[in-house]
């Protein structure tokens, strides 16, 4: 028989909500050519519709002053600042430094005024100076979209509620390899550590920041 499901299972026990804050910010986790060239091992179907939504978030965020934070990943030839990672993932070889798969798309590039942080480890926060970097510009609240869903985007998210930062992880702006892992982590992360939201709420955020 069959037992509730996992809304009904977490009803009344993982309920919270989150409202932004007034200073937000735009992060951009690892929307980079290796998930969006076929033949790459890292490839997701889905990546091209979310690096549209990242795209259109950041031409709203640029024209509103709201800041836009890109993060990309890269090791040395031999892999030896990618510690146990990148032994656990062999496939990070695609991010040895000077790979054309670690370029960010022509379409979705930094821009003049936005920031990058290159890491070697999921989180846009571990060994990075991200976390001072946007409370120097009093940053509050934290939109954020990009690659994968189940790794960097999660774990990005659970460390920006760490830091006392608010999550809210745009669902359109995401991918993932598999529609499951995609699926099962955003509601995991809706239930405990952020707000999973639409392109369009995002927007709104975006426009009451500029407003």
């Amino acid at each position: 028989m069959a037992g509730p499901s996992a809304s009904d299972n977490y009803a009344g026990v993982y309920e919270g909500r989150l409202r932004p804050g007034t200073r937000p910010a735009l992060l951009i986790v690892d929307v980079v050519a290796a998930y969006l060239t076929e033949g790459s091992a890292l490839y997701m179907e889905t990546a091209a519709a979310a690096k549209d939504s990242n795209r259109r978030l950041a031409d709203a965020a640029r024209a509103a002053g709201v800041p836009v934070v890109f993060t990309n990943v890269s090791y040395r030839p031999d892999g030896s600042n990618g510690g146990v990672f990148y032994r656990k993932a062999p496939v990070l070889k695609a991010f040895i430094e000077g790979s054309p798969l670690g370029a960010f798309p022509d379409d979705l590039a930094p821009m003049p005024g936005d920031r990058v942080f290159t890491k070697q480890y999921p989180s846009a926060f571990f060994g990075t100076e991200l976390a001072e970097g946007l409370k120097t510009q009093g940053i509050d609240t934290l939109l954020i979209g990009g690659y994968s869903t189940s790794g960097c985007v999660r774990a990005s998210a659970l460390d920006a509620m760490q830091y006392g930062f608010i999550p809210l992880v745009v669902r359109d702006a995401c991918a993932d390899r598999h529609e499951g892992p995609h699926e099962a982590n955003l509601f995991d992360l809706q239930a405990k550590y952020a707000e999973v939201i639409s392109e369009i709420e995002a927007l709104d955020v975006i426009a009451a920041a500029a407003a």
